[in-house]
C-alpha cells in the first residue's frame, strides 16, 4: 500500500446506508475511500462528493481515515451538524472498532494511555510525545487470538487522528495492513483491517439515544 498522496484507487461500491431518517444519514464506509476530499484533482473522489450527489443537503459530522470501514453519520440539516458536532467534541459519543492486529496479545483487556502529536517532518503522520502531547486514551479487549495475530475490540475514549492505529503499534501490536504504522509481514495484507463497527450518540431531534452497527468485513 502506499501513502494518502500515491495511487488512490477508491473502490467504486454502491453506498451502503444503514439509516436514513429526516436529520441524519447514516452509512457504512468502503475502506481505501476518502471521507473527504484530498488535495488535488486526483483526491477529488471521496464519501462525501458520493454522499452529496444522492443528498445534497448533507453536511460532515466527522471522518474515518481513508483505510477505515464503518460507520460514519452525517447531517441533512445544520442543527443536526451542530448537535452532532457538539457530542463528538464534548466527547458524548461512543464508538467501538474491531481489528485484527500483529502478534498474539497476552493481557486481555487493558487501556493505553499515550498522547499523541503530529510527526510535522512526515505528516499526516502521528507520534507519542510525553511533552507536547494531546491526551488520548484507548481501552481495548481481546476477543481471539491464534495463527500469530488477535483480534480485538478497541474504544477510543478521545479521538486523536490515527489514534487507535499508533496506540497498537506503540504496544507492538500493529493494525494489520496499515500502510503507515505497519511494518514487515504485518503490513503486506488487501487491506488495513480496522472498521468502525459502532457508533452510539443522541439524535438531533429530541434526544434520545440511538445506536448504529455495521458487522466488520473481515
Amino acid at each position: 500500500m502506499t501513502g494518502p498522496l500515491e495511487g488512490y484507487d477508491p473502490p467504486q461500491d454502491p453506498l451502503v446506508i444503514l439509516h436514513q431518517d429526516h436529520e441524519i444519514l447514516i452509512v457504512d464506509k468502503p475502506a481505501g475511500l476518502l471521507s473527504v476530499p484530498g488535495k488535488g484533482e486526483h483526491l477529488a473522489d471521496c464519501l462525501m462528493s458520493r454522499i452529496e450527489a444522492v443528498f445534497p443537503t448533507a453536511l460532515l459530522v466527522h471522518r474515518l481515515d481513508r483505510d477505515t470501514s464503518g460507520v460514519m453519520v452525517f447531517a441533512l440539516t445544520p442543527h443536526a451538524q451542530r448537535h452532532l458536532g457538539l457530542q463528538f467534541e464534548k466527547r458524548y459519543t461512543k464508538k467501538t472498532y474491531v481489528a485484527r492486529v500483529w502478534g498474539e496479545m497476552t493481557t486481555k483487556t487493558g487501556t493505553i494511555d499515550l498522547p499523541l502529536i503530529v510527526d510535522w517532518p512526515n505528516r499526516p503522520l502521528q507520534h507519542v510525545d510525553h511533552v507536547n502531547g494531546k491526551p488520548a486514551l484507548t481501552d481495548y479487549r481481546v476477543v481471539r487470538t491464534g495463527g500469530g495475530e488477535s483480534r480485538v475490540r478497541l474504544y477510543p475514549k478521545t479521538g486523536r487522528s490515527h489514534q487507535l492505529r499508533v496506540h497498537m503499534k506503540e504496544i507492538g501490536h500493529p493494525i494489520l495492513g496499515d500502510p503507515f504504522y505497519a511494518t514487515g509481514p504485518a503490513r503486506d495484507y488487501p487491506r488495513m483491517m480496522l472498521h468502525s463497527e459502532t457508533l452510539q450518540f443522541r439524535h438531533p431531534d429530541g434526544g434520545a439515544g440511538v445506536r448504529f452497527t455495521a458487522k466488520a468485513p473481515f
